[in-house]
């Protein structure tokens, strides 16, 4: 275990692989608002509201801002204790070793490509009504799947393989482009906290709970604020890719645990406060549709801000996309690098300094799925896969304070291990609220990777030929 945690840190973190560190605890900040705030504020919360806690799905987002609050900050120590190779994978090989290591990185990719292509589909559709409304909307067959009914999503297809060459160019720029995205998005908030404040009608939060914290409907869904809250979890998956640029940031044991943090706390309170206002403005009712805060915004009659919310979710759900995508890429070099996964995954481009190879096999993988497949159903996939990704985060601030309490931690966790364990039964409990079909699923695709492990990872693992 010693060694293998000095392997992690020591080694790993002295080598230049050749990706450049040109991330500041600002651009690491806007990484985390860009993949945060986009489905969730502009989508799910209406849908929560409508069907699951009414207005009380304020508490549903803080209830799972909780539950991603501890594992920020268990993302936090690690990131500044164990360098190196960023991300839930990282973390999990110096705590657990190499094959639960596996495993969550298996997990990891299924999340963030899954979310990526789910996210383009969504954005397909706000990009078309788009065009719609200036004359220049495409027919169904270019937007939709063949099991939609149509022939290829086109849009959604385009925009990943435009990010693809975003991420290709260098991650700088990449920055660059999710920070002046992410401007628009917060003045497309700015603009509906604006006018919502001004118009609400407090009868509108009565009642309150309507379905209480946890209840069945009398076809046995589960709903309630608990329920809700497994549901708008969605809205935070993506902060977590802020620890795969451990190797980019100019101070990463300062810079990573600062933009975790403070990216999280800044989108829950922006959370709370459009949830809260939206169902203040209308009927909680009234909000099961696809984009509920410009459906708001036409009750009130104000149509050019609606037009300003169209525009804004459009850049929100890009930036969603560009941070998840290049979370699953830094990613997969790590497990690469690991001997777990081909080394060809694993070159840098020296010239771009970015792993244009892996970019570009997975951007099509995507890509494909995005136009070809509806990925409605493996949404869920992405919330059971980061919860569990959460579960072994928190564990292994305790794995890793029994096994290494002298190794020195630049950021602790407060209150000794209280809030790991309360990180582990809250995420473990979200996991619970999920339906039973996404668990079978996801226990399918980890079967999947155990297949992979032990028929090539074992046999080409650099851990191994070490021993």
């Amino acid at each position: 275990m010693k060694a293998l945690f000095r392997k992690k840190v020591i080694v790993e973190g002295e080598e230049d692989h050749g990706l450049k560190k040109c991330l500041t605890a600002m651009d690491l900040t806007l990484l985390g608002i860009g993949a945060i705030i986009g489905t969730g504020i502009f989508v799910l919360t209406g849908h929560a509201a409508a069907t699951q806690s009414g207005p009380a799905v304020v508490l549903s987002f803080i209830v799972a801002g909780l539950a991603c609050g501890f594992a920020a900050l268990a993302y936090a120590e690690l990131a500044a204790m164990v360098g190196g190779c960023g991300s839930a994978y990282g973390y999990s090989y110096a705590a657990f070793g190499e094959m639960v290591a596996w495993i969550i990185g298996w997990d990891l990719i299924l999340e963030y490509g899954v979310a990526v292509a789910a996210v383009a589909n969504g954005w397909s559709g706000y990009f078309n009504n788009a065009l719609t409304a200036v004359g220049f909307g495409l027919p169904d067959y270019l937007t939709k799947s063949p099991a939609s009914g149509g022939v290829v999503n086109l849009p959604a297809m385009l925009i990943i393989l435009a990010l693809m060459v975003m991420l290709i160019v260098g991650i700088k720029q990449s920055s660059k482009l999710n920070a002046a995205m992410v401007a628009v998005k917060l003045l497309t908030i700015a603009v509906f906290i604006g006018i919502a404040v001004f118009n609400v009608h407090p009868e509108n939060w009565s009642p309150f709970m309507p379905f209480g914290w946890f209840d069945h409907t009398a076809e046995g869904k589960t709903i309630g604020v608990l329920a809700g809250a497994s549901l708008v979890f969605f809205a935070y998956v993506g902060f977590d890719a802020v620890s795969t640029a451990v190797e980019e940031a100019h101070d990463p044991q300062r810079d990573v645990p600062k933009g975790i943090i403070n990216s999280l706390v800044f989108c829950t309170i922006i959370y709370i406060v459009v949830s809260g206002l939206l169902t203040g403005i209308v009927p909680y009712t009234d909000l099961n549709v696809s984009s509920p805060v410009a459906h708001a915004l036409q009750q009130l009659g104000y149509n050019w801000a609606t037009a300003l919310v169209a525009t804004g979710v459009i850049f929100g759900l890009t930036t969603v996309m560009l941070v998840l995508y290049y979370g699953l890429t830094r990613v997969i070099v790590a497990i690469s690098r690991d001997g777990l996964l081909p080394g060809y995954f694993a070159e840098v481009n020296p010239r771009t300094h970015t792993p244009v190879n892996v970019t570009v096999i997975t951007g099509l993988v995507m890509a494909l799925a995005a136009g070809f497949v509806p990925l409605g159903t493996l949404a869920e996939l992405v919330n059971v896969g980061t919860l569990a990704a959460f579960v072994l985060v928190c564990a292994g601030v305790i794995a890793l304070r029994k096994s290494h309490p002298d190794q020195p931690r630049p950021y602790k966790m407060p209150f000794g291990i209280v809030l790991p364990v309360l990180g582990i039964l809250s995420c473990g409990a979200l996991i619970a609220f999920l339906p039973l079909t996404t668990h079978l699923r996801f226990i399918l695709w980890l079967l999947v990777g155990m297949i992979w492990y032990f028929s090539y990872s074992v046999r080409h693992s650099k851990l191994a030929a070490q021993s």
